[in-house]
């Protein structure tokens, strides 16, 4: 982590978001366990509770058009069981809140405990319409529960449609009590003794003694379906209302129609329980489109005589709830915590970040008010370490140009000062007389006007190359040809300082140059060689093939024999008025940007310029150019 900004970066933020997790950890732990063993504690059986209530709630909408008159049973289940139950319609209006009977606070838990919705709930389906599964089940039960004619468990349909009391009007009811008392009583007539019970019905169930009767145990049991071969049986037993039936018509008239339009294949089974219901022919017409007819169906159906649908809250506040009340300070607590956390451990990572970059903006603004030495302390290996270095190298470059340049003007001037020295000299005194104007006068200033113009076409070209403007003329030309007449160029100077100067040329030697740009390169080699080899040395121009970083080109090598260079000067031998020996005067004929100028030119033709020497063995300048 002390080698990246950013691994740091992320391990703080994994720390901070780590401390958060923990944080809201520990309040869903603590708030859940709390408000959970309260709950718990003071009423055990409290899913029990719940539950009731939300199936005395389901009856009524099952047995009202609207909600309205709940309010009358929202406030007895809460007397009754010391619940808060808050009945809200689906878009957030309050239907019916005992929160006033029961002096609990105003505000809601923050989810409802159920959706009331019967008309697409379990207790809503119609026999054998929600899906075929429902009617294989219902068969199922059938068979397996019924003995003797009679089911000792729940009804076979077991929807609120199909039950026996759903939808009854007063005289229904008065002619199934009738009808329940008749079936009593033949029963007991034929030695099956029988009596009507209560089960919570609107009707009293004929509950006729079992004979599987076990230990003289007397056993009670409601005749089922299968009974209808008994002759004490009447199919209006189990008849279920007018109402229901319209129902029922309803619904099979909806989903005949929408299945008949997906083209799914289905068969209606009458006497279900006394209603219709359908089924696919085929396994394969059983899709989801056949259960979305269906259920569409019941729903439509069923609206104009069940309540809508109603969403149901139970008890004061939200046991999961930790933005509300209680909840909400401990929350806020926790949440300042952890950002005062943060916020330490942020300031001081933050602190150790900074302070480099501090440091860096200082010497930034050191430079820029003309400090080149400003340089920023570095410690670490990181980014910000790393930008320092680079900071510093770039003020130790930008340091060592403004000096170059400074060296640079003051040489310009001093190679500018002799020349123009000696024409004024010899000028004045030419006009006061002391020195004839002569043809020797005028030959000596010719000398001193032509290395004035020598040193300024210097100059241009290296303004040329540091402006990028220097122009070539490419073309292919044989470089053993530019080696010959760069030897027959400087011969007369070499015969006349008592230099041997030769030519070493293997053959045609072919490349795409701008032919004067090299000559003039190769051609300063040349003057250096002869100006600082003694008389009696030789200087060999060379040139053949070779590879340079896999790609194949040419070396020109200017090769001497004279007093060498020593290693600390060669790396500087191309920087511009750079002399190894300072002895060295300009009457040599140098102005100390010839090499300079030759680096530019080489490097503008993708080559590069080299240089191996060492003391008393003569040194070696090599141009590589490519083929």
């Amino acid at each position: 982590m002390r080698r990246s900004v950013l691994i740091r970066f992320l391990g703080l933020s994994l720390a901070v978001a780590l401390g958060a997790v923990i944080a809201t950890a520990v309040i869903a732990t603590y708030s859940t366990t709390e408000k959970l063993q309260g709950e718990i504690d003071a009423n055990t059986g409290q899913l029990q509770v719940d539950g009731e209530i939300y199936g005395q709630l389901s009856k009524y909408a099952a047995d009202h058009p609207t909600w309205s008159g709940v309010d009358k049973l929202v406030h007895e289940l809460a007397g009754k069981l010391g619940r808060r139950v808050a009945v809200l319609a689906e878009d957030g209006s309050v239907i019916a809140d005992s929160a006033r009977k029961l002096g609990a606070a105003p505000d809601l838990p923050s989810v409802p405990a159920a959706t009331i919705d019967v008309r697409n709930s379990g207790g809503a389906k119609l026999a054998g319409i929600s899906s075929v599964m429902n009617v294989y089940t219902a068969r199922k039960t059938i068979a397996a529960d019924g003995a003797g004619g009679f089911v000792t468990t729940a009804t076979a349909i077991p929807p609120f449609i199909g039950a026996p009391d759903w939808g009854l009007t007063e005289e229904e009811k008065q002619k199934q009590a009738e009808l329940a008392q008749q079936v009593a009583d033949c029963y007991t007539a034929k030695g099956r003794p029988a009596s009507l019970a209560q089960t919570g019905e609107a009707v009293p169930q004929v509950m006729v003694e079992s004979t599987q009767s076990l230990a003289g145990a007397r056993v009670l049991e409601k005749p089922g379906l299968d009974a209808k071969d008994d002759a004490c049986y009447s199919p209006g037993l189990y008849a279920p209302s007018a109402k229901a039936k319209i129902v029922n018509d309803d619904e099979i008239r909806r989903a005949t129609a929408c299945l008949d339009a997906a083209r799914i294949n289905y068969q209606i089974i009458n006497n279900v329980g006394g209603l219709k219901s359908l089924e696919p022919k085929n396994k394969a017409d059983f899709t989801d489109k056949f259960v979305d007819c269906s259920t569409q169906a019941r729903s439509q159906a069923l609206t104009p005589y069940v309540a809508p649908p109603a969403k149901l809250y139970l008890g004061a506040k939200s046991t999961f709830n930790v933005f509300s009340g209680e909840g909400l300070l401990r929350t806020a607590a926790t949440a300042l915590g952890v950002l005062l956390i943060a916020a330490l451990v942020m300031f001081f990572a933050g602190r150790r970040l900074v302070r480099p970059i501090v440091a860096l903006t200082g010497a930034t603004q050191r430079m820029r008010n003309g400090d080149h030495a400003a340089r920023v302390p570095v410690s670490g290996k990181d980014e910000v370490a790393r930008l320092g270095h680079a900071f510093n190298d770039m003020a130790e470059s930008i340091q060592r140009h403004d000096f170059q340049r400074k060296a640079m003007v003051s040489d310009v001037a001093h190679e500018l000062r002799t020349p123009l020295a000696n024409i004024k000299g010899y000028l004045v005194a030419s006009e006061d007389g002391v020195v004839p104007l002569d043809q020797t006068l005028v030959t000596s200033l010719l000398e001193e006007t032509g290395l004035l113009e020598h040193l300024v076409a210097d100059l241009q070209d290296l303004a040329l190359a540091d402006a990028g403007m220097l122009r070539l003329h490419p073309a292919s030309r044989d470089l053993s040809e530019l080696v010959e007449q760069v030897v027959s160029a400087h011969g007369p100077a070499a015969d006349t300082a008592g230099i041997t100067l030769t030519a070493a040329i293997a053959g045609p030697s072919l490349a795409v140059v701008d032919g004067a740009r090299i000559r003039q390169a190769l051609g300063n080699l040349v003057s250096n060689a002869i100006r600082y080899t003694p008389t009696g040395g030789h200087v060999v121009v060379g040139v053949r093939p070779v590879e340079s970083g896999g790609k194949a080109g040419y070396n020109l090598t200017v090769t001497d024999n004279g007093a060498g260079i020593a290693p600390e000067h060669l790396p500087h031998l191309f920087d511009r008025f750079y002399r190894a020996d300072v002895s060295r005067t300009r009457t040599t004929g140098g102005s100390g940007l010839g090499l300079a100028i030759t680096k530019h030119l080489t490097e503008a033709h993708q080559g590069h310029v080299t240089v191996t020497s060492s003391p008393d063995a003569g040194s070696t300048f090599t141009i590589w150019l490519p083929a």
